[in-house]
């Protein structure tokens, strides 16, 4: 491949191979990308911070052992970035809060950016979200918000808008999120990526601001089903396991959710049925009480979030972003009986589920009931129904989020239509069979993540 194409534009696969092969220094590849980021970042905002100087550093680093003559690891040279809730070392820890500005720097990375230093990756800065990950919009009042590459009218998603941004803008291949109620999913469809939810615990949460114990999970955006494969099994510590295999030759059973996940608009309904004809699916399945289930994790979200802020709340409540203080504020006012219930059906919900996979090995679903909205939007009316945007954006992650089931989202780009993406659902730690799908239809050319620039 032409040098002069070698950035963040181009899959990790490809950068990886070029620099182990000696045709791109990783000085050149992150020079490169760091200019794109100075270049067209301003019209995204997807950074908050760029780290120049440690991306020089260990580009250096990986030069000087090709240069020895020594194995490079799998990420070798590859930019990435992390949603600004991740530690990094002599950084203060946004988490995309006033609050935080003034909070000592990290001594040390988080434990999945020291990993990404081992498998030799390239960090280059931190990413915009919604404060304190409490949002579906990255309408960040402190920092502004990230701007869909799409449409840059509209809104990238949250609360790892920045990251998805990044990502869709070809200015990194890679980018590290964090998904509590959908946080991957929603801007992986707001922006046409592939996003990776893996199961819950799957990941380490270590030296990132948490948000919600009981659903927190970190996440990973790429334009690719193999680079998300690539960065995931990195991220598990598997540095050698960095090859998808093919789907099995016996039939895998799929399924699509029907019943509550049929509200969506006519672009998620299209989306689903385009994936279920690429797969040749006609089996329908039924979850039940997910409304109910929906609104449980509402309660364990707005009880665990606000109490967890509760100081803060009481004595600096004026720095908090207008959007997100009254629902922190609501949230400790919860009483614990509601929060114990929501916890008991939980338990229930999570049984209901494994049911369906005795039936099934990959469910589908629409991960947004629409496409990217207008910044400022307050509603969005779908099949005729006024509902306030930003909650009920993440109307059909979050039942999935509560019980803690790996997801991929997978683009969808329908013709004349802003990219959407679909759900693809299985039972926990069944992430390789997820992958193996979406690279299927990735190959089948239904789904693709192309970079784009407005």
């Amino acid at each position: 491949m032409d040098e002069s194409q070698m950035n963040g534009s181009q899959t990790a696969v490809a950068i990886a191979q070029a620099i182990r092969l000696g045709e791109v220094s990783a000085v050149r590849v992150t020079e490169a990308a760091l200019a794109d980021i100075a270049r067209h970042d301003g019209r995204y905002n997807s950074f908050t911070t760029v780290t120049a100087g440690r991306a020089l550093q260990e580009a250096a680093a990986v030069d000087a052992a090709r240069a020895r003559g020594e194995t490079l690891p799998p990420l070798a040279g590859v930019p990435y970035a992390v949603k600004n809730l991740f530690d990094i070392a002599g950084l203060p820890t946004l988490a995309g809060a006033k609050i935080n500005q003034s909070h000592p720097p990290a001594t040390a990375d988080a434990q999945l950016v020291n990993t990404m230093q081992q498998a030799g990756a390239i960090l280059l800065g931190a990413l915009n979200m919604d404060e304190y990950a409490y949002g579906f919009t990255t309408e960040n009042h402190h920092f502004g918000p990230s701007r869909n590459p799409h449409d840059p009218t509209r809104s990238a998603g949250g609360s790892s808008g920045g990251s998805a941004a990044a990502v869709a803008a070809g200015l990194v291949p890679l980018t590290l999120g964090s998904d509590t109620n959908g946080s991957v999913r929603v801007p992986s469809s707001m922006c046409g990526l592939f996003g990776l939810k893996p199961t819950y615990g799957a990941l380490s949460l270590q030296g990132m601001f948490p948000f919600v114990h009981s659903f927190d999970h970190a996440g990973i955006f790429a334009r690719s089903a193999q680079d998300l494969s690539l960065c995931f099994t990195v991220l598990q510590g598997k540095p050698s396991e960095v090859e998808i295999a093919p789907l099995a030759k016996g039939p895998l059973r799929i399924a699509r959710l029907g019943g509550y996940f049929e509200q969506g608009d006519a672009q998620a309904q299209q989306a689903v049925t385009t994936v279920c004809n690429a797969l040749q699916v006609n089996q329908v399945l039924e979850l039940p009480e997910v409304a109910r289930a929906r609104s449980a994790a509402y309660l364990i979200t707005a009880s665990e979030g606000g109490n967890r802020h509760l100081t803060r709340l009481r004595m600096q409540a004026a720095d908090f972003d207008p959007l997100i203080r009254p629902r922190l504020a609501a949230g400790t006012t919860i009483p614990a009986t509601w929060y114990l219930q929501a916890q008991r059906l939980r338990r229930w919900f999570f049984e209901q589920a494994m049911q369906l996979f005795t039936h099934t090995d990959v469910l589908i679903a629409p991960a947004t009931p629409c496409c990217a909205q207008p910044l400022g939007q307050e509603d969005m009316v779908i099949n005729g129904n006024h509902m306030p945007l930003r909650p009920n954006m993440g109307m059909f992650t979050q039942p999935i989020s509560f019980i803690g089931l790996p997801v991929v989202a997978v683009p969808v780009h329908l013709p004349g239509q802003l990219p959407i993406a679909v759900q693809l659902i299985a039972a926990p730690g069944r992430e390789a069979t997820l992958l193996q799908v979406a690279q299927h239809l990735q190959s089948l050319s239904v789904c693709q993540s192309p970079v784009v620039r407005n």
